[in-house]
């Protein structure tokens, strides 16, 4: 393949040669739009905060893991560091070169260097054109050939890179022609054959059979090791990424809530999601029995995140500063009566009006009393429900319960905002880790 094209001249801190992307406070936030009505009149009904406040570097030569579920965020910071997505803050330095903000024609001239492997191969492909045509194409984009021989040659050269040999048996197929893992290969070739520094390799083996998956992980460290490629590589299991990465970061609802060395991530993990998600890695031998005490509940709303630490109403050594508020109220009730006899459930449910319970992030809660139910006695019945399950992570939020006319008010402790802190050889976004965190309200 001919020599990469040189850092755009003029970029800032280019001396740093090992410093390849430098990323500080990037938020990508998308608009919801409402009712026909709403979106006519150009009203928005919120906010997903897809990606929130991320900071992180990348050394070329490195692999640098974004792991998380779905709905972390993590494919939508790969968009955003490409210029795929826009970001809404924040800053994504390449080689030096800002790229918030940047118009389409400099982001193009910066693509060149910075190519993405699609999730699903079988979308990736467009099922009209040969695969010549298809890996070819970039090199018509951004005109680095002219003429069909020599795309061909470059065509080929790419194919044979990525085990698609001989190219010739592939050149005039079409995807349908492929398998899965073939797809996959073509379009790995699609991405390298620009000569590119970095790879955001989004989920590039989750399409495909496990047979498969091995082969093009192996790949793809052949192509890093001859290409000298940098690879930002997205997914939600942490076992490939064991494998394949040099750095994990852990994704929880838009943030980092964990950084280090892969080995320090699986040794030693920090945060609670960190070690839920490790637990949560299925073991091939049968005659293990490990526990599987996954986090309880589902992925909040990114439009609506709980306050303080996103993590804190599955966590089971959440405490004071966690950040809880209303919501929280509502979890507990539903997971208590979620467990529970109907007629009791019916009975307790009919002394709260729990769509009622209104109160802004750290501000006391107020719980309406309903069916001719006062205050005091819905006083009674939480302190009956803290009397049954006193271990429950919630109670350590609670600062105080008053009993008002035909309501209860819950004060909490004044909370924290998490902020990713260094804990041994890793960075970690949890306050069991905070010094400033008040001594007496931690739980061990």
């Amino acid at each position: 393949m001919p020599r990469r094209p040189e850092p755009i001249s003029g970029e800032p801190g280019a001396a740093n040669e090992r410093l390849l992307v430098s990323v500080r406070h990037l938020t990508t936030h998308y608009a919801i739009r409402g009712s026909f009505v709403d979106r006519l009149l150009g009203w928005e009904a919120g906010t997903v905060k897809a990606v929130e406040d991320v900071s992180f570097d990348l050394h070329r030569g490195e692999v640098l893991g974004i792991v998380g579920e779905s709905g972390s965020g993590k494919t939508t910071l790969g968009r955003t560091l490409l210029g795929l997505v826009p970001a809404t803050g924040g800053s994504a330095r390449f080689e030096g070169r800002e790229l918030v903000g940047l118009d389409e024609r400099t982001l193009r001239a910066c693509r060149r260097r910075m190519q993405i492997v699609f999730q699903d191969p079988h979308a990736a492909l467009n099922p009209a054109m040969t695969i010549e045509q298809s890996v070819g194409h970039p090199l018509r984009i951004h005109r680095l050939a002219s003429g069909r021989n020599e795309i061909r040659s470059r065509v080929a050269e790419a194919l044979n890179r990525v085990g698609l040999a001989p190219p010739e048996q592939f050149l005039e197929k079409y995807p349908s022609d492929l398998s899965g893992g073939q797809k996959q290969r073509a379009v790995i070739a699609r991405a390298i054959i620009l000569d590119p520094v970095l790879l955001v390799a989004d989920e590039p083996v989750s399409m495909l059979d496990m047979s498969v998956r091995s082969k093009i992980l192996t790949l793809m460290i052949e192509l890093k090791r001859n290409l000298d490629l940098t690879y930002l590589y997205i997914t939600h299991d942490l076992a490939t990424a064991k494998f394949f990465c040099d750095r994990i970061a852990i994704m929880y609802l838009g943030r980092i809530v964990e950084i280090g060395p892969s080995q320090a991530i699986y040794d030693e993990p920090k945060h609670p999601y960190t070690k839920a998600l490790l637990r949560a890695i299925p073991d091939p031998d049968p005659r293990h029995s490990l526990p599987r005490d996954l986090p309880r509940g589902e992925v909040p709303d990114a439009a609506r995140p709980p306050a303080g630490c996103a993590f804190h109403p599955r966590c089971p050594r959440a405490f004071a500063v966690c950040g809880w508020e209303a919501h929280d109220i509502m979890e507990l009730l539903e997971m208590r009566w979620s467990g529970m006899a109907e007629e009791q459930h019916q009975r307790e449910r009919a002394m709260i009006r729990v769509a009622e319970i209104r109160a802004g992030p750290g501000g006391p809660a107020r719980v309406p009393a309903a069916g001719g139910a006062d205050g005091s006695q819905l006083l009674a019945l939480f302190e009956r429900i803290r009397s049954e399950a006193p271990a429950e992570p919630f109670w350590t939020g609670v600062r105080a319960m008053h009993a008002g006319a035909g309501h209860v008010e819950i004060e909490w402790h004044q909370p924290l905002e998490p902020r990713l802190i260094p804990a041994g050889r890793v960075e970690v976004s949890c306050h069991l880790y905070n010094q400033a965190a008040p001594a007496g309200s931690l739980r061990t």
